[in-house]
């Protein structure tokens, strides 16, 4: 139905950027929108941003609100997160998900998952 694998991810020192992609393939009636999670060792999955892909309506975490950019090309079937200002606390697996609520925030209101991606801030 939906296949999302997510790339971009390393590590960069704190105050640095990095970008993670990640490229949708399937149906696009079953992700209207997407979105990134992250999820460090024994914490919750984070809500990062969410994004539509119809006129690119975008919805932030208050963690990461002025420095993290959600955006999409449609062309491409592509998703990025542009993270600046990177700080020690972003340190985890970044993940996309796809799925039909309209700027959703739980992670039970998306359907499908990448494979996640390393995101490392060292201080």
């Amino acid at each position: 139905q939906v296949q999302l694998v997510e790339s971009g991810g390393g590590l960069v020192q704190a105050g640095g950027s990095l970008r993670l992609s990640c490229a949708a393939s399937g149906r696009t009636f079953n992700r209207y929108v997407m979105g990134w999670f992250r999820q460090a060792p024994g914490k919750e999955r984070e809500f990062v941003a969410t994004i539509t892909w119809s006129i690119g309506s975008t919805y932030y975490g208050d963690s990461v609100k002025g420095r993290f950019t959600i955006s999409r090309d449609n062309a491409k079937n592509t998703v990025y997160l542009q993270m600046n200002s990177l700080k020690p606390e972003d340190t985890a697996v970044y993940y996309c998900a796809a799925g039909s609520a309209y700027l959703a925030v739980a992670p039970r209101e998306y359907n499908y998952w990448g494979q996640g991606t390393q995101v490392t801030v060292s201080s």
